[in-house]
């Protein structure tokens, strides 16, 4: 995908020496894939990091999801083992 979009900024460059819109073109095309593209504004790429904090957002909704419903869910749990101890006597 880099390539392309490097050829398509290269061919819209050389297209500008016949009209300078196209310069105005090539520029919009790279600020639009370095903002929104895959590398984000810096240009520099997140690389791994960005599969880490997917990963840390997933991991940290995992974790809210317990905490909110670790409590209901050993109440049933603890509900259950009475009446089934009560059940057996």
């Amino acid at each position: 995908m880099i390539v392309l979009l490097t050829l398509l900024v290269m061919v819209l460059f050389g297209l500008g020496f016949l009209n300078g819109m196209w310069w105005v073109v090539a520029a919009v095309v790279v600020f639009a894939g370095l903002r929104y593209g895959r590398y984000g504004y810096d240009g520099w790429g997140r690389g791994d990091d960005s599969g880490f904090r997917s990963y840390r957002d997933y991991r940290d909704r995992v974790d809210r999801w317990d905490r909110r419903y670790s409590r209901l869910r050993r109440d049933r749990w603890n509900r259950q083992d009475r009446e089934d101890r009560e059940r057996h006597r």
